[in-house]
């Protein structure tokens, strides 16, 4: 396989999955046929507001970049049923050239493998097992159909049975004395045009006769078979291609190996491969998280290739990009942050500017290239944008911003003002989500200084959402710090409607006495650990320089 991933940071906001959606047309549209954009956390009210407004589907949900079993299983899986014959199985697996085959429940559920091996050892027995090379186990239906024979006379088709094969290619003196040895009703006699030996079959009472060589038989001893409820079946072919036949009407549940290892779809490739080579299996059942099963995996299949590379767009952080990234080859980074400390293998794409959103550099590319731009995802850039910049209010805005915007409104035939009243009066993540989930909504790491910390910010219509949850809020910042073991936890809760914001500080020490992190001279403390930042709005631009500005003093 192989595929480009555009993907946005850990808990995109609405800037990061609009901008990976067209970036990702973009790259389609300039040639790169086999991107997608995709995402690494959920969707919020607000975003699925947007999509649904331009009706666009979210992006791919992707937990986790490494390669996985589902990157190199068979997702069109060649299985037989349990109450398929081993002739069946064996056909199966000529035709797709496999060693190994799935045997599927009525449920397709896996019920266990059947492989060449495994048949090899039941139709080639050892010296010592010649009675079981006599032994056919199967119903007068499936022995039948496998040997494509014309049914004379039948009872009891549908039965299993537990019968034994007798080739009547002696003399009848010697027939006789030979079927005294077994119980007539297991006995399955295969002969040519001998009367004499059909004809002492049928009386004895045998379970079938099978008649080889498609040759005829009078209708005198097919209503004689009738009469003694001898089942009479005319074989094409010759005895011994029939015998061989009849052994292969067994179903293969009674030949299949039960105990397997099965995968998960999920599970790491690298770690899965050396398990499965180092076990006695060909093949693998490959479940999902309900166990049902959604592939299968040979050990060839582990000599695939994962041929998948990433675009990564909003971010250019590895503490904030998809898990499994640095084991990822980047070819390029569309971002308007700082710059980390990301380090590539080799030269990439990497273009940073000081814009107020990433959309603004996609559609950039877009107007830049001559590159048409579809209605709906000049729409979706437009809503990453206003959302980014507040609708260019925000202090991050710059001129390209305003040019840009211009441009996707008349694309898109959108009136930004109007669309950004109605997007942020739509999912408060305050009343829509818990409080533990409403934090980390929009919520990246950062390192500064050998200390690492989270500032996450929240977009609301006023505070009262936040002041009816304070105390919620407050705990669950102070519980995520604890689980991520960071310095401190910063949350920026904005009033985009007044252009200010309230901050709050979860940390390990008493910030107001031992840590100056917030001046009381330069912000209020409204209340404990909640502060008041008057025409503060922007994480990147206003928040985060403060934020470090008093990591340094503590250093000092």
């Amino acid at each position: 396989m192989s595929e480009v991933l555009v993907i946005g940071h850990r808990n995109p906001d609405t800037d990061a999955i609009c901008s990976a959606i067209g970036y990702a047309e973009y790259k389609r549209r300039t040639g790169m046929l086999e991107a997608v954009a995709a995402r690494c956390g959920d969707t919020n009210d607000r975003i699925d507001f947007v999509l649904n407004t331009f009706g666009v589907a979210p992006p791919r949900f992707v937990a986790d970049v490494s390669p996985k079993v589902r990157d190199v299983m068979a997702t069109q899986v060649v299985s037989v049923p349990t109450k398929a014959t081993a002739a069946e199985a064996m056909s199966v697996m000529e035709t797709n050239n496999i060693r190994v085959l799935p045997v599927l429940n009525d449920d397709s559920s896996c019920a266990g493998l059947v492989s060449v091996f495994k048949m090899n050892k039941f139709f080639f027995p050892v010296r010592n097992r010649l009675f079981d090379s006599r032994r056919v186990q199967a119903s007068m239906k499936n022995m039948a159909e496998t040997l494509n024979a014309r049914v004379l006379v039948g009872k009891d088709m549908d039965v299993e049975e537990d019968l034994i094969l007798m080739v009547g290619a002696m003399n009848l003196e010697s027939f006789a004395q030979r079927l005294k040895q077994y119980p007539a009703e297991r006995l399955i006699v295969m002969v040519g045009d001998r009367l004499e030996i059909q004809d002492r079959a049928i009386r004895e009472g045998v379970r079938a006769l099978i008649v080889t060589g498609d040759l005829p038989i009078s209708q005198a001893m097919e209503d004689y078979a009738r009469k003694q409820q001898v089942t009479l079946l005319i074989s094409p072919h010759d005895s011994v291609t029939s015998a061989m036949l009849c052994r292969a009407a067994i179903a293969v549940h009674h030949m299949m190996h039960e105990n397997l290892l099965f995968l998960f779809e999920d599970d790491p490739l690298d770690k899965t491969a050396k398990r499965a080579m180092a076990s006695q299996f060909l093949g693998f059942p490959v479940l999902n998280a309900e166990q049902r099963m959604v592939g299968f995996l040979s050990k060839t299949d582990f000599l695939k290739k994962v041929d998948r590379r990433l675009i990564l767009v909003d971010h250019n952080e590895l503490s904030q990009a998809v898990p499994g990234a640095e084991n990822m080859e980047i070819i390029e980074v569309i971002d308007h942050h700082r710059i980390g400390s990301l380090a590539t293998q080799q030269p990439i794409l990497f273009r940073n500017e000081p814009v107020g959103s990433t959309s603004t550099i996609v559609a950039d590319y877009f107007f830049r290239d001559g590159v048409e731009l579809p209605k709906s995802i000049a729409g979706l850039l437009l809503a990453g944008l206003v959302t980014d910049t507040l609708n260019l209010t925000s202090p991050t805005t710059t001129p390209k911003d305003r040019d840009v915007l211009r441009r996707l409104e008349s694309v898109s035939g959108i009136n930004a003002r109007q669309f950004t009243e109605s997007l942020f009066a739509t999912g408060s993540v305050l009343v829509s989500k818990p409080a533990s989930q409403a934090i980390t909504a929009d919520c990246k790491e950062y390192t500064e200084l050998g200390e690492t910390f989270s500032v996450a910010q929240i977009e609301e219509i006023g505070f009262e959402q936040f002041w009816k949850r304070k105390l919620e809020v407050l705990h669950a910042l102070s519980d995520y710090r604890l689980q991520k073991g960071y310095l401190f936890a910063a949350l920026l809760v904005t009033d985009v409607d007044l252009q200010t914001s309230l901050l709050l500080i979860a940390g390990s020490l008493d910030f107001r006495d031992q840590i100056d992190y917030v001046e009381s001279d330069t912000y209020a403390e409204l209340d404990c650990s909640i502060y008041e930042l008057p025409g503060i709005v922007s994480r990147k631009k206003q928040l985060l320089p403060y934020l470090t500005h008093c990591l340094k003093k503590m250093d000092a």
